[in-house]
């Protein structure tokens, strides 16, 4: 596995190599299933969840309504504190600013907080072009970088391996990223996590400057939030002297008040806990007291592109809790890597597209990578309607239309190859214009219902290969009240005709 999502396939093409991976959906399986029923135990401790999920919701609508005043009150707290803010349009933009800003330390080493944001816009690999060399030090980080990989899951980014793979990677990969994994080391979880803690532990305590995301940004204050189970965030965060963080503009919320709510959402719905086990705030610098040089780097990266959409727009709710892909059966079965982003899952096939645009086959395919079962909607802590948001970029990519592309607007041209797809709807809608027609149509069909066949010719077998054939019944539901109705006593009743 290459370690870049740049030039991965379409959704379907990948998704029909890993389905086939019997190892790779085994450790899924187990790894979904476990998560989401703890998941289920925690949330339902909760009598108010209901009102909580509704709260969040309403809370990232109204901020992101009025986000240009949030993000402005956000950067004077940020500088009122001793903090420098920084704006990046794109990620190359932000590329450019944090390697700047780690080549004006001196240092040619940086710890990592696990972020999503640098993982969107490719930042370890800008940083080693550079000559730059950035450790991961989240336990799951740690395992994909020295697996040369790729993260396959928003929250548990190694979820596709299993402990004999990571006992493998760390014996024959630690040494070359400095400590050296013990000798005769087992795939024991507790002696994986120490020689973990040994070969991190001298990267925390020699590292000049660190990187991190945010889960969350209180503008009042300035304020950012990283919550974490394992301790390692809470290291970069205080023991280097300079300090980058990387985030998208959408993690802003108003005020601590408001920060309540998401710290009930985002443990229950994502590790299962009540409450995390580090809760790192710090607000600008503070003499003698963690890092000396504190850096923000807002990013947007296609972000208010997607604020311009009316129904799109919901997607920047997300707060990266992951419950949406424990519960997907399409992610259960095709794996991270398919999506071709780091967003994998239902988020990801909402998200990538309108964060990216409809930039290829890849991203043109991603809104169809879902059953449409609703589990994700079920599941989402702020109530991001997901079947929604794909049925409506569904649309974008058969028909095209008006979109905001880098704060401009553009009309999208319909996706190649959906033509077929389009005469059907076309021809579909014009039948339901004229009711003979349709109830003509499906008189026919009933008559010659013996003579279908069972699985669809040319394009349609890919279609049918997975899926059976609805069987037409022998009358229409139409026909059925006619003649029942008449039997019943010679009237329509209920006014159907």
């Amino acid at each position: 596995m290459s370690r870049s999502f740049l030039g991965m396939p379409a959704f379907p093409r990948a998704a029909a190599v890993s389905t086939r991976d019997p190892r790779l959906r085994a450790n899924l399986a187990h790894a979904t299933h476990t998560i989401r029923d703890k998941r289920a135990r925690a949330v339902a401790e909760l009598d108010d969840w209901a009102q909580l999920r509704a709260a969040g919701a309403a809370v990232k609508d109204r901020t992101l309504r009025h986000l240009d005043h949030y993000l402005e009150q956000l950067e004077e707290s940020v500088a009122a504190a001793g903090g420098h803010v920084h704006w990046a349009a794109d990620a190359d933009e932000a590329n450019r600013i944090v390697t700047r800003l780690v080549r004006e330390t001196g240092e040619r080493e940086v710890v990592k907080v696990k972020s999503m944001a640098t993982q969107e816009i490719g930042l370890n690999e800008a940083l080693a072009e550079a000559g730059i060399r950035a450790y991961e030090t989240d336990l799951a980080e740690l395992i994909v970088q020295l697996g040369d990989d790729l993260p396959s899951h928003i929250l548990v980014p190694a979820i596709h391996r299993n402990r004999g793979e990571i006992r493998d990677i760390f014996r024959r990969e630690m040494g070359k990223w400095g400590r050296p994994a013990p000798e005769g080391l087992s795939d024991s979880p507790a002696e994986l996590a120490e020689a973990a803690r040994l070969h991190l532990r001298e990267k925390f305590l020699t590292a000049k400057v660190g990187i991190s995301g945010a889960n969350f940004m209180v503008a009042e204050t300035g304020t950012l939030v990283v919550v974490e189970s394992e301790g390692n965030g809470r290291m970069c965060l205080t023991l280097p002297e300079t300090l980058i963080s990387v985030v998208g503009i959408e993690k802003t919320v108003p005020t601590w008040q408001d920060l309540e709510v998401f710290l009930q959402l985002l443990p229950r719905s994502s590790t299962a806990e009540r409450m995390n086990p580090y809760t790192t705030t710090w607000t600008g610098t503070t003499d003698g007291d963690g890092p000396r040089t504190f850096h923000l780097v807002l990013l947007d990266n296609g972000r208010t592109d997607t604020l311009a959409d009316a129904v799109g727009r919901q997607a920047l709710r997300c707060i990266r809790c992951s419950a949406c892909l424990n519960v997907c059966p399409v992610y259960e079965r095709a794996g991270g890597h398919a999506y071709g982003s780091p967003y994998p899952g239902p988020i990801g096939a909402i998200l990538t597209p309108q964060l990216r645009g409809m930039a290829g086959p890849l991203e043109e395919s991603l809104p169809y990578a879902s059953s449409l079962c609703g589990a994700c909607y079920e599941v989402c802590p702020v109530a991001i309607d997901i079947p929604e948001v794909l049925v409506h970029l569904r649309e974008r990519v058969v028909e095209g239309g008006p979109v905001t592309r880098r704060g401009a607007r553009v009309v999208l041209k319909p996706a190649k190859g959906h033509a077929a797809e389009r005469a059907a709807m076309r021809a579909a809608a014009w039948a339901f214009d004229h009711p003979g027609v349709l109830r003509g149509g499906m008189r026919l069909a009933a008559r010659t219902r013996r003579l279908h066949p069972r699985r669809l010719p040319g394009p349609g077998r890919a279609w049918s290969d997975t899926r059976a054939l609805p069987t037409v019944p022998a009358e229409s539901f139409r026909d059925w009240w006619q003649r029942t109705r008449r039997d019943a006593g010679g009237s329509e009743a209920g006014g159907v005709k």
